[in-house]
């Protein structure tokens, strides 16, 4: 039997009681098996016509502190810090705005109803760049991450069940 439980928070799988987990794998611990299950993301910054009929469109990470944007929580980790890449370079900002939310459907439909920027991953909104209602900004700045992966600890024995799961989503 296969028992699925859905949660975004950064959770202790072993502590938990789980056979497994899918998270991305930069938040996947060392001593976890680790195997591929997505493509790599690519984050995208976006934002709606509307929106942009009254802010100008950040050209820098850093103009994102005069912006509303719109908050993703994490859980028990807390709010996500938008990371951006540019060649060797790193940085993150704590952005701040009206709306703190835990899904990323209600990060999208805030977007599009003008409440602010969002930092959404690109397969998400992709359909909304090709029909215009949303726009994305800093995309030299949203370099691709690895994707998700399913994790298992080392030292446990699979079962069938986990053993079948791997063989189904292995890329």
């Amino acid at each position: 039997m296969l028992d699925v439980t859905t949660d975004d928070s950064r959770m202790d799988i072993v502590a938990g009681g789980f056979d497994a987990g899918i998270h991305f794998g930069e938040y996947i611990e060392k001593d976890m098996i680790a195997v591929r299950v997505s493509q790599d993301h690519r984050p995208a910054i976006v934002g709606s016509p509307e929106y942009f009929k009254t802010h100008q469109p950040p050209k820098v990470p850093r103009d994102l502190l005069q912006h509303r944007c719109i908050n993703f929580c994490h859980g028990s980790a807390g709010l996500y810090r938008w990371e951006f890449e540019r060649g060797k370079k790193s940085m993150s900002v704590s952005v701040n705005g009206p709306l703190i939310v835990d899904d990323v459907g209600l990060v999208t439909r805030a977007a599009l109803d003008g409440v602010g920027l969002a930092l959404i991953s690109d397969e998400n909104v992709a359909p909304y760049f090709e029909t215009g209602a949303l726009i994305r900004v800093l995309e030299d700045r949203c370099q691709p991450f690895p994707g998700f992966f399913l994790y298992y600890p080392s030292r446990k024995q699979q079962s069938a069940a986990l053993s079948a799961l791997i063989k189904t989503l292995r890329l």
